[in-house]
């Protein structure tokens, strides 16, 4: 069982910046295809970035490309995944989650977007952008 919990979410105005951080205690990421989603309300969860543990490879949604990063940052017990965003516009806000994917091959971009791909999620962090 792995237990994600996010943190660093808050209140931030139009144009800002914000980092958010994900961890689950005593876990290592490498095994792991690792993701962001994230829900405004009365929304569908929508897939936000994604990033292949081993091996650094990121894909990310249009709607936050070249304003959003995602990253991972290895230690020696406790991995963590952060997502930088900037330039943050009130459509963005919403609950930011982590997920976990136990299938750690390489799949479609189709796959990797779906939140069925996900064996685990964080209760998440709220993001609102204030206009």
């Amino acid at each position: 069982q792995v237990h994600l919990a996010e943190s660093g979410g808050g209140l931030v105005q139009a144009g800002g910046s914000l980092k958010v951080s994900c961890a689950a205690a005593e876990r290592t990421f490498s095994d792991y295809n690792m993701a962001w989603f994230r829900q405004a309300p009365g929304k569908e969860r929508e897939f936000v970035a994604g990033i292949r543990w081993s091996g650094g490879n990121t894909h990310y949604a249009d709607s936050v490309k070249g304003r959003f990063t995602i990253s991972g940052e290895n230690a020696k017990k406790t991995d963590t995944m952060y997502l930088q965003m900037n330039s943050l516009t009130p459509g963005d806000t919403g609950v930011y989650y982590c997920a976990a994917s136990a299938t750690f091959r390489a799949v479609p971009i189709a796959v990797l977007t779906s939140k069925s791909f996900y064996n685990y999620w964080g209760r998440g962090t709220q993001v609102t952008v204030s206009s």
